[in-house]
């Protein structure tokens, strides 16, 4: 099958994603906007974007924008969470999982890529002014990131609260996300026929799926489902076109 093929799927998909508009851009838009400005304007972040870059790699899906999807709205999630915490710790806090973010895929290739990925952030980070509880608290967010390992919620409430505010904003990704940008991107690097993507289709809608009532935080647990039920939507929407496509392409 022809890559116009599935670069006509995509772009359907990107337009079937257009249409839905999440709740928590316009709720947290306030939270939303200053976590934007310091990714974008503080200089802590600045040099941690370019740090990082040499290890995230986009052929997986999991690249630079993934990673700056995820550091907006983990911080998004830590000014809306923060509403009994002091606002300098708040802000610190932000700046924290900003550079969790950036961090959590530096291993993806890796078979164990959230515990290599956990083990690196302190040789990317060994000249950054960061205290040692700041880089233990980077080290259990990103070891503790992924959705299908054992996982015992840490009784240090601020571990948590960094740790589930990056799984929150990571699995935000497995909803619209999904559809517009990471699976063509693997599919792209796999180099999957459409067939191979179509069979394959099912069960990723099920690993989708798994996750919906895993998500950490009360603001994940108000807003993910909605990112969740809305690339699943999305999904059906594609494997249908992509069976449109196939069941064409036989019959010729």
């Amino acid at each position: 099958m022809s890559n116009s093929t599935l670069d006509l799927i995509q772009k359907e998909a990107q337009e079937c994603a257009s249409n839905k508009r999440l709740s928590f851009y316009d709720d947290l838009a306030p939270e939303l906007s200053y976590s934007r400005q310091i990714f974008f304007d503080h200089p802590l972040i600045l040099r941690c974007c370019e740090d990082v870059l040499p290890f995230l790699n986009d052929e997986f899906g999991h690249g630079i924008k993934h990673s700056k999807n995820v550091a907006i709205e983990s911080g998004a999630i830590i000014l809306a969470e923060s509403f009994s915490r002091d606002q300098e710790r708040s802000r610190h806090f932000v700046l924290l999982a900003h550079i969790a973010a950036l961090l959590h895929d530096i291993c993806r290739s890796e078979p164990d890529h959230a515990v290599e990925g956990a083990r690196m952030c302190h040789y990317i980070l060994k000249d950054y002014p960061l205290t040692e509880r700041d880089m233990s608290l980077l080290h259990t967010a990103i070891e503790s990131h992924e959705a299908f390992r054992p996982y015992t919620p840490s009784q240090d409430p601020e571990e948590f609260f960094l740790s589930a505010a990056l799984y929150d904003a990571d699995k935000f990704r497995w909803g619209p996300d999904n559809f517009i940008t990471t699976l063509w991107e693997i599919c792209d690097y796999q180099e999957w026929s459409l067939d191979m993507i179509k069979d394959n289709f099912p069960k990723g809608l099920r690993i989708i799926e798994s996750i919906q009532d895993t998500f950490r935080t009360q603001t994940g647990r108000v807003y993910g489902p909605e990112f969740i039920e809305a690339g699943l939507e999305i999904g059906d929407f594609v494997y249908r076109r992509l069976k449109e496509h196939t069941t064409g392409s036989a019959a010729q």
